[in-house]
């Protein structure tokens, strides 16, 4: 249920109003805009008397949320949802670009990259520390070492580090060290784990599930949010299809089926969708003229020999004239880079 109030609402008829509804078991959650307050009531909002709340002079309307997700829903949120990472932030205005190896390989590799895609535009660094691989025998990544050679890297360049968790008995590690924890495709409703993150407040990417509908996706965001985590960010990186051509499908209306149900950011992963180098800089293009609120990007100096998906990774140089042309793009969308 949404409560929209009067944009004269008083702070203690707000506080009235929401004990009000925590009497009856539910939870209000206030989301102050420019022009309007709305309470966005989580629960079994079939106790509440929708009349006893309409006759209140403050409140203009109450709406019904058919949809199964509340927080993660614009109905409850319509101004687009920023969210901060230190000194920077993923949504509104400004494309959130982050770029870097799938995995972490060296010291002198991560931090090579990272200087590299800094130098271009890139505003964060992704690298990959646990692996998750579909044969037990590929490269599963270095670990501990790899979250040490992040922190390296970051300290080097200054950009925030973006990281993939997979279980939950390393989330204390990811917590203290990185600056956005990616929960990948094969975890997106790995609940337990989902449930955990929710009681951090660190930004968490979440990646669309192989075969996941919309609507699933934006459940798995509320599990992190019910939690009382709002820092989520959402991320398409491609469908699985009957088509073997490309590694994955990726589904550019799914950014604005989202924009539309949902006020959380949107990134592309254009990388993991396609699986060939060679498509990535006009899928990234294509994402952000589709209204995407950013890219991740898969950068290596040496994808012929790199341990983990070389193939669909282009070199610091096409990056940095990606960055150019995305530049070039942004500002057609009055956006930035």
């Amino acid at each position: 249920m949404v409560i929209v109030l009067n944009p004269k609402a008083t702070s203690e008829q707000i506080n009235e109003l929401t004990q009000e509804i925590e009497k009856e078991g539910c939870t209000a959650c206030p989301t102050y805009g420019s022009f309007q307050v709305i309470l966005g009531v989580v629960g079994d909002t079939s106790k509440l008397n929708q009349d006893r709340i309409l006759i209140k002079d403050y409140v203009e309307k109450v709406l019904k949320v058919q949809e199964p997700y509340k927080k993660a829903n614009r109905c409850f949120h319509p101004e687009n949802s920023v969210v901060p990472i230190g000194q920077a932030s993923i949504g509104g205005t400004k494309l959130g670009i982050i770029a870097g190896p799938c995995s972490v390989e060296s010291e002198e590799q991560i931090v090579t990259i990272a200087k590299q895609v800094k130098a271009a535009g890139a505003s964060f660094l992704r690298g990959g520390a646990y692996k998750p691989r579909t044969s037990p025998y590929s490269f599963q990544g270095l670990k501990e070492e790899g979250l040490d050679l992040l922190k390296i890297a970051r300290q080097e360049t200054g950009l925030p580090i973006v990281s993939e968790l997979m279980a939950i008995n390393t989330l204390d590690r990811f917590v203290q060290d990185v600056d956005i924890i990616q929960i990948g495709a094969r975890n997106m409703q790995n609940f337990d784990l989902l449930k955990e993150l929710g009681q951090t407040n660190k930004p968490i990417l979440l990646k669309r599930g192989l075969s996941a509908t919309i609507e699933e996706w934006l459940m798995s965001a509320e599990y992190i949010m019910a939690e009382g985590n709002e820092n989520v960010i959402l991320c398409e990186r491609g469908i699985r299809t009957f088509e073997t051509y490309t590694r994955n499908t990726l589904d550019l209306s799914a950014i604005l089926a989202v924009k539309k149900l949902s006020h959380l950011p949107v990134l592309v992963d254009p990388s993991h969708a396609a699986g060939k180098w060679w498509m990535v800089e006009s899928l990234s293009k294509a994402a952000v003229a589709v209204g995407a609120d950013g890219l991740i990007i898969e950068v290596h100096n040496d994808p012929a020999n790199a341990k983990c998906d070389g193939s669909q990774s282009i070199k610091p140089e096409r990056f940095e004239a990606l960055m150019q042309s995305l530049g070039q793009l942004a500002r057609i969308e009055n956006r930035t880079i």
